[in-house]
């Protein structure tokens, strides 16, 4: 669990710096990727599941 909580951090990191100098590339999509794969794998997934799912059942049905 330890090594994971890293990862998201070192990944998120990079990918905030790639993201801020608008370097979209296709090692920034590997960065973003990893990050999302490690995050899922943290404590921090069913938070996330949760609120994604109360932002979906907020909005109304077009």
């Amino acid at each position: 669990m330890a090594v994971t909580v890293s990862l998201v951090f070192l990944f998120g990191l990079v990918l905030f710096f790639l993201l801020r100098h608008h370097s979209l590339s296709a090692g920034a999509a590997f960065v973003a990727v990893m990050f999302g794969f490690f995050l899922a794998s943290t404590g921090a997934a069913g938070p996330i599941n949760e609120m994604a799912a109360a932002v979906v059942q907020a909005i109304p049905d077009l």
